[in-house]
């Protein structure tokens, strides 16, 4: 098969294994934290036995760099724990769906980064966000755990986005596997004192699923970017990532039986619509600057 093609497919499974990421959080009988705890000691074991065999030293080029894996790697342990604490709350579509809020919430925090100003269309897709966003709340009452969800969910994405302008900006000369190497075991050592009584006495099939997310759900998809990225460009890594959302509810429907509804669903397609925009204007932007 051509380089390229199989790259595609590659790219597609990835994000279908990314979007299959929120069904754990629904089958394994733990809470958020220690799934994040679980998921991120058999990702960071299985990344280190790729670098390992692949060659790469798991060693950073400067001191400062071992702060910035510090900073890095606290944010993807409060933006893991938030991903899976807002689809144990609302479900995994709606949870799912508001996390990708975060590529319209990177464009609005940007300019805290680089020396660039909104424009007309930033706001345009925002309100799209706002509005889809609030297709998915059922009733403005923190009683209401799908609307506690919406919430912890864009506290995610919030986080996320700040953790991807950080890491672009001074993290990113880095291969993936080895940044995520050590940002996951920065988040696994920073949740261990968080570890719950119910994960010590686990039984040998929550562990399993454990062991399933962290290698085959985290570990596996970072590993096949890096080898499909050989042959494809990063935009088209972003803009099929933009469909992870898409895969992730479906999985869902399919494997769940969930039913996220006819509100749900226009939230989802105004989200992802806006995400996709703003993923295809930020590299548009990006070649320009290049």
């Amino acid at each position: 098969m051509d380089p390229v093609k199989r790259s595609l497919i590659t790219l597609h499974l990835t994000v279908i294994l990314l979007g299959g990421t929120g069904l754990f959080a629904s089958i394994i009988p733990l809470n958020a934290t220690d799934i994040t705890l679980g998921r991120s000691i058999f990702a960071c074991i299985a990344l280190a036995i790729f670098l390992r065999f692949s060659g790469e030293s798991l060693l950073l080029n400067k001191p400062k760099d071992y702060g910035f894996a510090l900073l890095l790697g606290i944010l993807i342990a409060a933006h893991w724990a938030t991903y899976f604490a807002a689809m144990q709350y609302a479900s995994v579509s709606v949870g799912m769906i508001a996390l990708f809020t975060f590529p319209v919430i990177t464009v609005l925090i940007e300019p805290m980064f680089e020396k660039i100003s909104l424009v007309w269309q930033d706001i345009f897709s925002a309100i799209a966000v706002f509005v889809g966003v609030a297709l998915l709340v059922p009733e403005i009452s923190l009683e209401n755990d799908v609307t506690v969800g919406v919430l912890i969910g864009i506290v995610s994405a919030i986080l996320y986005a700040f953790r991807n302008l950080l890491h672009r900006q001074y993290f990113s000369h880095y291969s993936g596997a080895k940044a995520m190497t050590w940002q996951i075991l920065v988040a696994a050592l920073c949740l261990l004192p968080f570890a719950s009584p119910d994960m010590y006495v686990a039984d040998e099939h929550t562990w399993l699923l454990l062991i399933l997310l962290g290698t085959a759900f985290t570990a596996l998809p970072h590993a096949m970017v890096a080898s499909a990225l050989i042959y494809l460009r990063a935009k088209t890594f972003s803009l099929i990532a933009c469909m992870q959302p898409m895969y992730g509810v479906v999985l869902a429907i399919l494997l769940l039986n969930e039913s996220p509804g006819i509100k749900a669903l226009i939230g989802g397609i105004l989200v992802t619509s806006a995400s996709l925009y703003e993923t295809m204007n930020a590299q548009k932007l990006h070649n320009r600057k290049t």
